[in-house]
């Protein structure tokens, strides 16, 4: 019987692991050079920073939008459907929910920063500047 258990215990731990740390069904992962070619593109794509406000006010990608993952629910009706959405947060965490959340109400051109904003080389904004 306790054989059965630590199985059964097992298999949550490597499904918890995987849903959160495995690949988000249609997602995209782009370098920081793709991404940027991606942003620069304002007319097909929108730029979601997803981090919390303090830390979008700390320095972002110039032409970003903040909605936090803390508000993402709330204020998905805020973003085109009909635009590449690209998605980024501090390591790439957030990101990936967040575009579990939005693939999950329709959107399906979705992309993320791989590594977030730590692997962006380009001089970062900073609102109110």
């Amino acid at each position: 019987m306790n054989t059965a258990i630590d199985v059964l215990f097992v298999l949550i731990i490597i499904w918890f692991g995987y849903s959160r740390f495995g690949p988000a069904r249609g997602l995209r992962t782009l370098k920081a050079a793709d991404f940027r070619r991606a942003a620069e593109d304002t007319a097909a794509s929108l730029l979601i920073d997803v981090r919390e406000p303090a830390e979008y006010r700390s320095g972002r990608i110039a032409g970003a939008l903040n909605v936090p993952l803390s508000q993402l629910g709330r204020r998905m009706n805020e973003l085109p459907q009909d635009r590449d959405i690209l998605l980024y947060c501090r390591s790439g965490m957030r990101s990936k929910q967040a575009a579990r959340m939005l693939r999950k109400r329709g959107f399906t051109r979705l992309s993320q920063l791989q590594g977030g904003i730590g692997a962006w080389s380009e001089p970062l904004d900073k609102p109110g500047f």
